[in-house]
């Protein structure tokens, strides 16, 4: 079950910085001049959970398989590219096969990386590529409606359906609304999503500051957290300086680093949690002797769903899940303990699974 969050920006902002530190590979080329990333970058990475190395000791696993998260880095957005500035089409393009958008912000001050714009104001560049991207779907919506005219005349019941969808999409950027402020019913979640409107995508603000700010932030990043805060979203502080400096670091080197720097985590960890977070989604785990493995799904999974997960035909041929809970597996030192204390549940067609769960599902050939 792969998700994406797509990485954009305006030019010269850190993304392709924050793209090689993600990935730990200098793949996307980070250069001071707009436009030095034209395909987009696509690179997996781990989901960072304690849970899953607690298991692994426990059941004595031999390998440990983190949950992993697709990261895409779009090329700069510049104003005027939903009318194909730039190279606009193409990286608006790239944007709609993303689930999410982490949406870099330069929020430090450097005389040597050139804006864009001439100037620092993060909020501003946020709107500058919200616009273009509300611009954008307008566009796609005054294309789609024209090509569901026969449809509608001769009733199907689903042009009907994707007309009223967007045409409450087209009501909300007409005021100046992204289209994800759409309250949508869940008997049209699956149409709604097919439309791939680029505004319909749940986006964090990831304020990528100076080194010395990056514990505490700055006025910049503390603006775009109001702006986040207004819109019901997120955003996080990062350095994609250090972050890098980090992504070529021993974990032990690593950690020292951190506290040198007066940081708790790595930002990359925040940033990758509120991903996680943004999209709704989970972890279960499955552990045994061979390998210790976490597991994503979307919050409210079902058990059928989520053993579908791992193969689909372990959905098809679903009979049950024996389920523990993350909490319980490690107070009794395992599967055996928390079977013999009673705390190992056998669940149904119906139980939706939650996070942390330990799982082992059984079903027919």
């Amino acid at each position: 079950m792969g998700f994406k969050t797509g990485i954009v920006g305006l030019p010269n902002v850190g993304k392709s910085t924050l793209f090689n530190a993600l990935t730990k590979t200098a793949a996307a080329q980070a250069a001071n001049f707009p436009f030095c990333t034209i395909e987009p970058n696509v690179g997996e990475v781990a989901v960072p959970d304690a849970r899953l190395a607690k298991l692994a000791e426990i059941a004595k696993s031999q390998n440990v398989i983190p949950a992993r998260m697709t990261f895409v880095d779009i090329a700069g957005l510049v104003k005027g590219a939903s009318k194909g500035e730039g190279l606009g089409n193409q990286f608006l393009a790239n944007i709609r096969e993303v689930d999410a958008i982490a949406h870099v912000l330069r929020c430090f001050e450097d005389g040597d990386v050139t804006h864009v714009e001439g100037r620092v104001d993060p909020v501003e560049d946020a709107e500058t590529i919200e616009t273009e991207l509300m611009l954008a779907d307008l566009e796609s919506i005054e294309k789609r409606m024209q090509n569901l005219v026969r449809k509608i005349r001769g009733g199907d019941k689903e042009a009907i359906q994707q007309e009223r969808l967007l045409n409450a999409a087209k009501a909300a950027l007409d005021e100046g609304k992204p289209a994800r402020t759409v309250e949508v019913a869940d008997e049209d979640l699956k149409a709604w999503n097919m439309l791939q409107l680029l505004t319909s995508k749940p986006v964090l603000y990831v304020c990528n500051v100076a080194e010395d700010e990056a514990a505490d932030g700055n006025a910049h990043s503390a603006a775009v957290a109001e702006m986040a805060a207004a819109q019901g979203a997120a955003s996080v502080v990062i350095s994609a300086k250090i972050e890098e400096e980090i992504s070529q670091l021993e974990a032990d080197e690593a950690e020292m680093f951190l506290e040198e720097m007066g940081l708790e985590e790595a930002g990359l960890d925040r940033l990758i949690r509120a991903g996680y977070d943004l999209l709704g989604l989970q972890t279960y785990f499955t552990a045994g002797p061979k390998e210790a493995r976490a597991w994503t799904i979307a919050e409210g999974t079902l058990a059928p769903q989520a053993a579908g997960v791992i193969h689909g035909d372990f959905e098809k041929g679903f009979i049950r899940a024996e389920t523990i809970a993350y909490d319980d597996y490690v107070a009794l030192n395992g599967e055996a303990g928390a079977k013999d204390a009673g705390k190992m549940r056998v669940e149904g067609k119906s139980y939706e699974v939650k996070d942390g769960d330990v799982l082992h599902f059984l079903h027919s050939a």
